[in-house]
């Protein structure tokens, strides 16, 4: 039985720190998916260090978090990403916020994975549209690529999610392969890249074989819709570089909407997950023991509290 923590008393940041600090140093890198969250108040956060005029400033915290987060871990995804093309001002913003030794994964913007814009407000009069940078190489370069080169050092990998596509947009797997094979033989090498897919029924030979070619990683992704985590690690095919890539997003068959309602404002693990976790292991032991770099990412939406999740992980005799 797992154990569940009802109070951030019981966390210990040090020692989470401290073994944090000795796998990234074995090359295995464990940190969050996002990091803003008030939920982590006495557990990664503090809220004295956010006043201003001896009240707490939501915006000193959201502006200056990232700094006390990696006082704890050694990585970060980025998911804000996928909905925008940052600046470069927002790009020296966000790395001079936090310590030079932070390392970041970021999610590509979704004007390069959206294949149609979805029907949702948001997207305004270009919902149900096809996208026209959908996969293009030059756009991401000019504005993705580029303007991150300064920082291209702390960058760990830069995440390529596609969403659930329909039989109406691909009929199968090869038709996705063969528009994503182009685009990352066009790729500059001079970064790492991972794949995300959410169609179960993409995790096939030639979706992998794929990502062989170029060197890309198949991330190892726990979603409403995918196989589980213990399942993925299992595929005989399944690493397909010589880096891993984990996020660890939502348990299967639970939607977003549903574990947002659920686990809100992300104080505490409400539903631990005995089978990722142990995948996650299974992760680092066979990194450690190839000596091969893994990013791993766990999100609120998994148990409701990712720092005691991954505290869960860490800590367990034997990791």
């Amino acid at each position: 039985m797992l154990p569940l923590f009802d109070d951030a008393s019981s966390f210990d940041r040090d020692r989470l720190h401290a073994k944090l600090e000795e796998l990234s140093r074995q090359r295995v890198f464990i940190g969050t998916s996002s990091w803003k969250y008030e939920g982590w108040f006495g557990q990664i956060y503090t809220r004295d260090r956010y006043n201003v005029h001896g009240r707490f400033s939501q915006k000193r915290f959201e502006q200056e978090c990232l700094a006390e987060y990696a006082e704890t871990f050694p990585i970060v995804c980025g998911d804000f990403s996928f909905y925008q093309f940052p600046s470069a001002a927002y790009w020296k913003k966000l790395f001079s916020s936090a310590p030079g030794g932070l390392k970041y994964a970021l999610k590509v913007p979704e004007e390069i994975t959206v294949k149609a814009f979805p029907r949702h407000a948001r997207y305004g009069p270009r919902a149900g549209e096809n996208n026209a940078s959908f996969l293009d190489a030059v756009v991401f370069q000019a504005m993705f690529l580029d303007l991150l080169r300064p920082w291209r050092e702390q960058i760990a990998v830069l995440i390529l999610e596609f969403g659930s596509f329909s039989k109406y947009i691909y009929r199968d797997v090869s038709e996705f392969v063969a528009e994503l094979d182009p685009f990352l033989a066009s790729l500059p090498r001079d970064f790492h890249y991972g794949v995300e897919v959410r169609n179960e029924e993409f995790l096939a030979p030639e979706y992998f074989a794929c990502l062989r070619h170029h060197g890309v990683a198949h991330v190892l992704n726990a979603w409403t819709r995918m196989p589980e985590l213990p399942e993925q690690i299992a595929m005989p095919e399944v690493f397909t570089t010589d880096f891993t890539v984990v996020r660890a997003l939502l348990r299967r068959g639970r939607p977003y909407e549903q574990a947002v309602a659920q686990f809100s404002p992300y104080k505490a693990v409400q539903d631990a997950n005995p089978g990722a976790r142990q995948a996650i292991r299974a992760v680092i032991h066979r990194a450690r023991e190839r000596n091969e770099p893994s990013y791993i990412f766990v999100n609120n939406r998994l148990e409701g509290n990712a720092p005691q999740t991954i505290e869960g992980i860490a800590l367990t005799p034997g990791s």
